[in-house]
Formats: structure tokens, C-alpha cells, sequence
């Protein structure tokens, strides 16, 4: 059975970081790009950052380039979402997905949530003083 689990989310005053994480089970992350996006309470889903199965592929959105990195580690079967630099408009649900990079990947596709096929459950961040 297909599984990620998010974790790592919390409260956090501005200005200061949280790391996220993403385990996935049932398949190994070898060959899946794995994209993170954001959902603010009455907004949509947006897309934050993506990692890609090649080494040094990563995707950002602009609101969070030079804050948030993201990483993966495929003996742990996990990747993560370093967020630094906290903003109060940061405050969402984060969620982890999971797309194959088979039989092609483009990353210039990497925030387009439909192409995505299994998602977690979601981590609350809440960025506040």
C-alpha cells in the first residue's frame, strides 16, 4: 500500500524554522519526484518546492526561494522541507506528493498538482507570535 506520512510541522514564532519530513512506504522514492505544496485556510492549494529524482533537481516558488530547501535521503526513504526564516503568511497545511519520474519528468511541470498521483495527509505549520 502506497503511503506518505508528513511530520514535523508545529507552532513557531517568525523568524525561526521547522523541518518537515516526508516517509514514504510501500514504494521506494528512487524514481519519484516528490513535490510540497501548501494549502492556507480560504486559498488553494499552492505549490512550494519540489525535488526530483536526479540529483540537484529541486523547483521553488519565489515566496520561498532562499528560505526553504529541500532534500531527500533514499536509504531513509524520506525527503524534507527545511524552512527557515518563518513568515505568519507561511501558516498552512503542508502536504508531500509523490510522482513518477517514469517513464519521463519535467520539472517545469513541477507545481502542477494534477500531475501528481499520492498525496499525505497533511502537517500543520503555524507561524506566530
Amino acid at each position: 500500500q502506497v503511503q506518505l506520512v508528513e511530520s514535523g510541522g508545529g507552532l513557531v514564532q517568525p523568524g525561526g524554522s521547522l523541518r518537515l519530513s516526508c516517509a514514504a512506504s510501500g514504494f521506494t522514492l528512487d524514481y519519484y519526484a516528490i513535490g510540497w505544496f501548501r494549502q492556507a485556510p480560504g486559498k488553494e492549494r499552492e505549490g512550494v518546492a519540489c525535488i526530483g529524482s536526479t540529483i540537484g533537481s529541486t523547483y521553488y516558488a519565489d515566496s520561498v526561494k532562499g528560505r526553504f530547501t529541500t532534500s531527500r535521503d533514499n536509504a531513509k526513504n524520506t525527503v524534507y522541507l527545511q524552512m527557515n526564516n518563518l513568515k505568519p503568511e507561511n501558516t498552512a497545511v503542508y502536504y508531500c506528493a509523490a510522482k513518477s519520474t517514469r517513464p519521463a519528468w519535467y520539472g517545469s511541470s513541477w507545481s502542477h498538482q494534477f500531475r501528481y498521483n499520492d498525496w499525505g495527509q497533511g502537517t500543520q505549520v503555524a507561524v506566530s507570535s
